[in-house]
């Protein structure tokens, strides 16, 4: 007997083998028709695969992430295939799924492709589609997979089959097309029925700019066309919300090739918004007990050598800065923990004095590749609100759970209300890539499980997504237009500790070994300023906005008045400024809705003698001639509905 135990906890005992449809079809035959993908064992499977063991399976549609996976990663098979056919003597490279859609990395040799050509790929896909070409995988010899790379001069593939150990080589083929692959595929190449390609871009085989320059062509697809519609429909709606765009328009950030690339520069609006940031979290990180702290941007090389993060982040950091010292070598600050763990060490503490908790709004720097630079959500230099609990094992779970409390806080007042969080674990099959002994390890991953739980998250757990030197709990946040940003991270460490050698006192008059917890509830604060522009279009919560009411002047003759009123604003903490401009009334007022001013306060004569002020809403509402104690009043009840009090 074989039994199959799925998410529920159910068993399902078959008496011989049978493949994953089988399994999906003995459950329902209308679930079965809507299956494109699996998981058993952890191992993402074909619905084709034969189960022979007990285990514990999966079962995917297009409405899971595995399933868009298995459905994406199967579309780029389709459009290398194309590219072959329509391209001939091109030589493939890699083609993974993506968070939307998918991409394939190609040789071109002496052929071009360019938007022109979209039409014609997208033609030949959907052509190849139609055929219902089943996916089928075959393991291969190591030898075999070479001698039919070699064959084709294809020095990608090469490079990758020697890497990989002769018994876990695998092809998979559909129609006349043949991959290199490790899975993760749908049934038949039909269930694609719509294509869209999106940009092709250059990118350096492996990422590395001495290797030569592939052609990267992006694209997406899905099972009905209405989807296509409504996801178009949906870029056009992000490019209108786009980060960089906006910034410019609210005239919020730059950036200067003088400067450098990736290196934003805060305009006078933009420093404002990053103030009000800081000081809202500053004020809930008092009432939690934190103490701000500051350190250099820079630090000794062997600083970093001490923490790990030499070993893990060097070839993405700054180059190291030589002194006239010899042998005297210090780094821009690639992470703001290692500077936190010497302030702990400045003097013994006992367990009474514990938590210390030391917050700083810390900039960093890390060598990102030209080519990855992306306005304010990828740049070499950052500020994160870092901050770094030092605490006993048993105030752990207490202070885990605190921590959660002040990233959903700041969540909730700044209109992020659609989340779900990750417990990002280990990977156990590549213990390499993290420093700390196992035990340590399992400790810090149960406790945050164990946190999670407790505050009753809803989690997911991914395998391979921890830092090096700890495990974490990200939260994947969906915006306005429900995209996923991974934003606020919480972070347990038992491996820093040891590598400084922190120590408390304990009850016990002994020596002991603090835990630590690292927390970014904004992350960066360039990504979280980025990010909130495109979820609210620039449309801030009035708390935040750099400018909340703009004054208007029919005439000069009432600027006397309009002062008056600024005054008045000003003197109840309500941020205004006068637009007294000669131009039409028409235009002031486009000119405000353009920067997205949330009120605009009309003066004229009758204003004057009323002593009142007629008011404009962002987006056309008039809500009429008001008195400035109710206007104060508006101001406040809406600040009221989202700033709520840590």
């Amino acid at each position: 007997m074989i039994h199959i135990t799925l998410p529920d906890g159910s068993i399902r005992a078959y008496k011989e083998a049978l493949t994953v449809m089988d399994v999906a079809k003995d459950i329902s035959e209308g679930f079965a028709r809507n299956v494109i993908s699996a998981q058993f064992n952890d191992i993402v499977v074909e619905t084709t695969t034969l189960l022979k063991t007990d285990g514990s399976l999966i079962l995917f549609t297009w409405k899971d992430k595995n399933g868009k996976k298995a459905f994406w990663h199967s579309s780029s098979h389709v459009l290398a295939q194309a590219l072959e056919e329509l391209y001939p003597g091109v030589k493939l490279s890699i083609g993974p799924a993506i968070e939307n859609g998918f991409y394939y990395d190609i040789d071109l040799g002496e052929h071009n492709v360019s938007e022109n050509d979209f039409g014609a790929i997208e033609d030949k896909m959907l052509e190849i589609a139609r055929g219902k070409h089943s996916f089928s995988m075959r393991n291969v010899s190591k030898n075999d997979a070479l001698k039919k790379y070699k064959e084709e001069n294809n020095n990608y593939k090469l490079e990758l089959i020697e890497n990989l150990k002769d018994g876990d080589i695998t092809f998979c083929d559909h129609a006349s097309f043949t991959d290199l692959c490790r899975g993760g595929h749908i049934p038949n190449t039909g269930i694609i029925k719509a294509v869209k390609l999106l940009s092709v871009a250059g990118a350096y085989w492996r990422g590395d700019e001495n290797n030569k320059q592939l052609t990267r062509v992006y694209g997406i697809s899905f099972p009905k066309q209405k989807d296509l519609k409504e996801y178009l429909a949906l870029l056009e709606e992000a490019k209108k919300r786009d980060h960089r765009k906006l910034g410019k328009q609210l005239e919020l950030f730059m950036f200067s090739k003088r400067v450098g690339q990736g290196l934003p520069l805060w305009l006078p609006n933009g420093a404002a918004l990053r103030s009000r940031l800081e000081d809202f979290l500053k004020k809930a990180q008092v009432k939690a007990g934190y103490e701000m702290v500051s350190t250099p941007h820079i630090g000794q090389k062997e600083l970093y050598i001490t923490s790990g993060h030499y070993e893990k982040y060097g070839e993405d950091s700054f180059q190291p800065i030589e002194t006239p010292k010899a042998e005297e070598e210090f780094l821009l600050k690639p992470m703001n923990c290692p500077h936190h763990c010497e302030i702990y060490n400045f003097k013994p503490y006992s367990y009474k004095e514990l938590p210390k908790r030391y917050a700083e709004f810390g900039t960093v720097y890390r060598y990102e590749q030209s080519g990855e630079l992306h306005g304010l959500t990828r740049v070499r230099g950052f500020t994160q609100d870092d901050a770094h609990i030092f605490c006993t094992p048993e105030q752990l779970n207490e202070e885990f759970k605190n921590v959660i409390d002040l990233v959903l806080y700041v969540f909730k007042s700044l209109g992020f209300e659609n989340f779900t969080a990750q417990v990002s674990l280990r990977d156990s099959e590549t213990p390499e890539k993290y420093i700390g002994s196992v035990d340590n390890w399992d400790r810090a991953e149960q406790a945050i499980i164990n946190a999670a739980e407790e505050k009753g998250l809803d989690y997911v757990i991914e395998s391979g997504e921890a830092a090096f030197y700890g495990p974490k709990l990200d939260f994947m946040v969906k915006d306005a237009l429900g995209r996923s940003w991974q934003l606020g991270t919480i972070q347990v460490d038992y491996n820093l500790p040891e590598r400084f050698d922190l120590t408390y006192k304990g009850a016990d008059n002994e020596s002991h070994r603090p835990v630590m917890i690292h927390r970014a509830p904004f992350g960066s604060m360039e990504r979280f300023v980025a990010i909130l522009l495109e979820h609210t279009g620039g449309n801030f919560p009035l708390w935040l906005m750099p400018q909340q009411v703009v004054i208007l002047t029919i005439s000069e003759k009432y600027e006397k008045y309009a002062q008056k009123v600024l005054n008045l604003l000003e003197n109840n903490e309500i941020r205004a400024l006068i637009d007294d401009r000669s131009e039409t009334m028409g235009k002031k007022i486009r000119d405000a809705e353009v920067k997205k001013i949330p009120y605009m306060i009309v003066v004229g004569e009758q204003e004057e003698k009323s002593a009142t002020i007629s008011v404009r809403q962002h987006g056309g509402d008039d809500l009429g001639g008001l008195s400035i104690e109710a206007f104060k009043e508006i101001i406040e009840a809406e600040i009221a509905k989202t700033l709520k009090q840590f």
